[in-house]
C-alpha cells in the first residue's frame, strides 16, 4: 500500500505540531543529551515520510515517532560505545516508556520535566525561554526572535549556548525537588505564557491561531497548578490563559477575517472557561499582593465579564495596568495601558503616550505599536497619517489574518 506523498507530508506536519514535545521528552530520557535527542527525533520525522508513504499513516503517529526516535538514540549510543556503561539505565527506561503510550499522563509529565530542565537557573531567563520554546514546543527560531524583538542570529546563538551549558553541567532530566521549584517558577510561567501567546496570535502563517500551541500551554498550566496548588501566580497564569482562550471562536469571522474585541459576538464566548478563570482570579487575589500574571488575568477577566465593549470598566482596567507596570515594567504593558487610556481620556491623550514610547525606541520593530498609533490617528480623523502607520504595521506583520485586516484599514482610510 502506498499513500499520496502530499497526504503523508500533511500527516507528518500535523504530527510535528501535536507530538513533537512528547516525542522529544521521551527521547531525552533515553539519550541523556538534548542535542542527541533532538537529532534522533528529527531523523524519526524524516524517516516517517518514506515509511508512511509505503505503509500508510499509523493509527498513533506519536507512538510510531517515539519508537523510531528511541531506536535512533539506542543506535547512536551503541556507535559511541557507551551502551555497556548505560545499559541498566536504558533497559529501565525502555521498559517504562514502552509500557506507556505517548498519549498517557506519564508522557505529559515528561514534557513538564523537560520544561523545568530547560529552565535551569544556570541559564539566563532569555536563554531558558528561548530554549524551551525551541525544544519543547518546536517553535521556529524566527518566531522566537519576533517574540523577543531580537535578531534571529542572536536567538539561535543563545539556544546553542544554552544546550552546551546544560550538557556541560550534566543537568539531569528530572523534576527539581520542592525546595528548588520556586527559583525556576518565574521562568516556567514565562515560558508557558509565551507558548500561549505565540499560538494565540501566530507570528506568521495563514492562520490567526495555532491551536496546538494554545492547548499545549493550557495543558502545562493545569499540570503546574496541580503540582504547585498554593502558588497564586500559577493560578493567575492558568486563569489568564483560560479567559483569553474563551474568545477563540469569535476572533475571526467565517471567512477568516480578523474581528476586533468590540466586533466579537460575546454570546459565543466560552462561559465555562470564563467562570473557571474568574474563580482562579478571585482565589489568587485573595492570597496576597498580585503578581504580573494575576494582574493580567484580572484585566482579561474585566473584558470577559463586560456585557458589551462600551460598558467595560475601562477606569478599573487602567488602574490594573498601573499596578502591572509596578510589578512588571515593560513597554508592551505601557502600550496596552495606552489603548485602555484612550477609552477613558480619549484618543488624543493616548496618542501622546504612544508617541513617548515611539521616541524611546524600546518597541522598535514591534508590529502593534504602529498599528495602535494608526488606529488612534484614524479615530482623530487624521486619516492620511493613519495610512502611513498602517503601512508600517503591514510591513512588520507576517500573519495573513493581520495583514488582511491592515490592508482593509488602509483602503478604508484612503477612501476618506
Amino acid at each position: 500500500m502506498t499513500v499520496a506523498r502530499t497526504a503523508v507530508q500533511r500527516a507528518v506536519a500535523d504530527a510535528h505540531r501535536r507530538e513533537w514535545a512528547a516525542v522529544l521528552a521521551t527521547t531525552v530520557r533515553v539519550a541523556g543529551d538534548l542535542d542527541l535527542a533532538e537529532e534522533c527525533v528529527q531523523e524519526a520525522y524524516v524517516a516517517a515520510l518514506d515509511a508512511w508513504t509505503r505503509s500508510g499513516v499509523p493509527a498513533k503517529p506519536g507512538a510510531w515517532l517515539t519508537t523510531a526516535a528511541k531506536r535512533n538514540a539506542f543506535d547512536a549510543l551503541r556507535r559511541a560505545d557507551v551502551l555497556r556503561s548505560k545499559l541498566h539505565l536504558l533497559v529501565e527506561s525502555d521498559v517504562t516508556e514502552t509500557a506507556i503510550a505517548p498519549e498517557a499522563p506519564a508522557v505529559h509529565d515528561d514534557r513538564l520535566r523537560l520544561v523545568f530542565m530547560c529552565c535551569h537557573p544556570a541559564l539566563s531567563l532569555e536563554s531558558q525561554v528561548a530554549l524551551t520554546l525551541r525544544l519543547v514546543c518546536g517553535v521556529a527560531v524566527a518566531d522566537i526572535a519576533k517574540a523577543f524583538l531580537a535578531a534571529e542570529t542572536t536567538v539561535a546563538a543563545r539556544i546553542t549556548r544554552a544546550k552546551k551549558k546544560i550538557a556541560a553541567a550534566r543537568v539531569p532530566f528530572q523534576m527539581p525537588g520542592p525546595a528548588d521549584l520556586p527559583e525556576r517558577l518565574d521562568a516556567v510561567l514565562t515560558v508557558i505564557h509565551l507558548v500561549f501567546t505565540t499560538g494565540h496570535t501566530a507570528p506568521s502563517g495563514g492562520q490567526l491561531t495555532r491551536t496546538d500551541l494554545v492547548e499545549f500551554a493550557i495543558d502545562l498550566a493545569r499540570m503546574l497548578n496541580q503540582l504547585m496548588p498554593t502558588e497564586r501566580e500559577v493560578r493567575g497564569l492558568l486563569a489568564l490563559l483560560l479567559v483569553n482562550h474563551a474568545r477563540r471562536d469569535t476572533r475571526t469571522d467565517s471567512s477568516g477575517r480578523l474581528l476586533l474585541l468590540e466586533e466579537q459576538d460575546r454570546s459565543l464566548w466560552d462561559r465555562a472557561g470564563i467562570a473557571e478563570g474568574h474563580r482562579l482570579i478571585v482565589s489568587a487575589l485573595a492570597d496576597g499582593p498580585p503578581g504580573r500574571f494575576t494582574l493580567q488575568a484580572a484585566i482579561a477577566g474585566l473584558h470577559a465579564t463586560a456585557s458589551t465593549y462600551a460598558v467595560t470598566d475601562w477606569e478599573q482596567i487602567v488602574t490594573l495596568y498601573d499596578e502591572l507596570i509596578k510589578v512588571w515594567p515593560s513597554p508592551v504593558v505601557e502600550l496596552n495601558r495606552a489603548v485602555a487610556a484612550a477609552m477613558v481620556h480619549g484618543p488624543a491623550f493616548a496618542l501622546r503616550l504612544v508617541e513617548q514610547l515611539e521616541c524611546d525606541g524600546r518597541l522598535n520593530g514591534y508590529r502593534y505599536l504602529p498599528a495602535i498609533k494608526a488606529d488612534l490617528l484614524r479615530r482623530l480623523g487624521r486619516t492620511a497619517e493613519a495610512v502611513a502607520f498602517y503601512r508600517q504595521a503591514l510591513v512588520l506583520a507576517e500573519n495573513d489574518a493581520e495583514r488582511e485586516f491592515l490592508t482593509g484599514r488602509i483602503a478604508a482610510c484612503s477612501a476618506r
